[in-house]
């Protein structure tokens, strides 16, 4: 099959990259797609930006939190960005994932501090 760029044929790209993504050997490693949007691992949350090099791009510099290499704060940071975006664009999330238990008490505090 060619795959083609042109305008009429554009929606059926995101159904192919949604299939894709599972096949074997599609991604990086099989764990690449546990980090997605909505995905269950991440409580149904929206995804935290990502960042690559430079460390500086369009006057926008990465948060020093992503260059410390502590794992733990790195983690937290995401957390919080997930927390953050989910609430600003689809409180619906936050709300759902607080009816299932899975904001911690630091998750609630976060939230609390955003208002």
């Amino acid at each position: 099959m060619i795959l083609s760029c042109q305008a009429a044929k554009l929606p059926p790209w995101p159904l192919l990259d949604a299939v894709a993504r599972l096949q074997p050997g599609v991604l990086n490693t099989e764990q690449s797609h546990s980090q997605d949007s909505f995905n269950p691992a991440l409580d149904g949350l929206l995804d935290c930006p990502h960042y690559t090099r430079p460390e500086s791009w369009a006057g926008r510099p990465v948060p020093p939190v992503l260059l410390s290499g502590h794992h733990g704060q790195i983690e937290r940071w995401r957390r919080e960005q997930r927390l953050a975006l989910s609430e600003r664009l689809r409180p619906e999330l936050i709300k759902k994932a607080h009816q299932q238990g899975s904001l911690t008490a630091e998750d609630e505090a976060f939230l609390a501090r955003l208002v």
